[in-house]
C-alpha cells in the first residue's frame, strides 16, 4: 500500500511538472506570435494568441488544483514541497506573461487597422528576443534544476530594463518630431512596457528556481553568495 502511494505521489508530481512546462511552451509561442503580428502585420496571429490565452488559463487552473491535492494528500518532504510551492508561484508569472502577450497582439491589430503605413520601432524586436530568451531559459533552468542558468536570467533582466528605457527615449523623440504619431507612439510605449514586465516575470521565475534547488530566497538578499556556495568556487554574478 505504501509503495503504491509513493508511486502515485511521484506520478502526480511528474504530471504537474510536465503540465507546467507545457504551459510555459504555450506562453513562449504566444509572445513570439504576438511580436510577429506586430512586425509582419499578420493579424491572423492575433486570433491565435487570444485562443492560446484560454489554453493558458485552463492549464493554470488544472495545475493549481493538482498542487493543492498533492499537498493535502501526501504531506511532501522538503525538496518536493519546495518544487510544488515554486511551481505555484511561477504559475502566476507565466499566466501574466500570457496576459501581456495577448495585450501586445491586440495593440498590433489596432496599429495596423488604424494606419496602413505603420512601421514598428526597431528596438522592440531586439527587446522581444531578449525577453523570449529569458522566459525560455527560466523554464529550462526549472526543467534541469540549473541554478546557474537561473542566475543568468536574473542578470539579464537589467539588460531588458536598459532596452526598455532606450525604446522609451526613442518613441518620445518620435512623438516630438511628428505630433501626428502621438496616438501610435502611446501604443508602442505600452508594448515596450509589456515586454519589460515579461522580463520581470521571467526574473521572478528564475529566482524561484534557485529557491527550489537550494532553499534560499534570493529575491531581496541577492544571489551571489548562494551561487558561489553551491558551486564551491568564486563566480562573478552581479546582484
Amino acid at each position: 500500500m505504501i509503495e503504491h502511494t509513493n508511486k502515485q505521489f511521484h506520478s502526480d508530481l511528474e504530471t504537474t511538472r510536465s503540465l507546467f512546462l507545457q504551459m510555459g511552451g504555450v506562453v513562449e509561442s504566444m509572445v513570439d506570435q504576438a511580436m510577429e503580428a506586430l512586425f509582419s502585420g499578420d493579424l491572423a496571429l492575433v486570433d491565435l494568441v487570444r485562443e492560446r490565452e484560454k489554453e493558458v488559463n485552463s492549464l493554470e487552473v488544472e495545475i493549481d488544483e493538482r498542487i493543492t491535492n498533492i499537498i493535502a494528500r501526501n504531506q511532501p518532504t522538503a525538496i518536493d514541497l519546495r518544487m510544488l510551492l515554486s511551481i505555484s508561484k511561477m504559475l502566476t508569472d507565466l499566466e501574466r506573461c500570457g496576459d501581456e502577450a495577448e495585450r501586445i497582439a491586440k495593440m498590433a491589430r489596432r496599429l495596423y487597422e488604424a494606419d496602413s503605413g505603420y512601421e514598428p520601432v526597431v528596438e522592440l524586436r531586439h527587446m522581444s528576443t531578449s525577453v523570449v530568451s529569458m522566459i525560455h531559459q527560466s523554464l529550462d533552468a526549472f526543467a534541469r534544476q540549473d541554478m546557474v542558468l537561473a542566475a543568468d536570467v536574473v542578470r539579464k533582466d537589467k539588460d531588458v530594463d536598459k532596452e526598455w528605457k532606450g525604446s522609451l527615449r526613442h518613441i518620445i523623440t518620435y512623438m516630438i518630431e511628428d505630433p501626428r504619431t502621438i496616438s501610435r507612439s502611446i501604443d508602442l510605449i505600452f508594448i515596450a512596457r509589456a515586454l519589460e514586465r515579461m522580463g520581470d516575470h521571467a526574473k521572478n521565475m528564475a529566482e524561484r528556481v534557485i529557491y527550489m534547488v537550494r532553499g534560499d530566497d534570493v529575491r531581496h538578499t541577492g544571489m551571489k553568495n548562494t551561487v558561489r556556495t553551491a558551486l564551491g568556487k568564486d563566480i562573478d554574478f552581479d546582484d
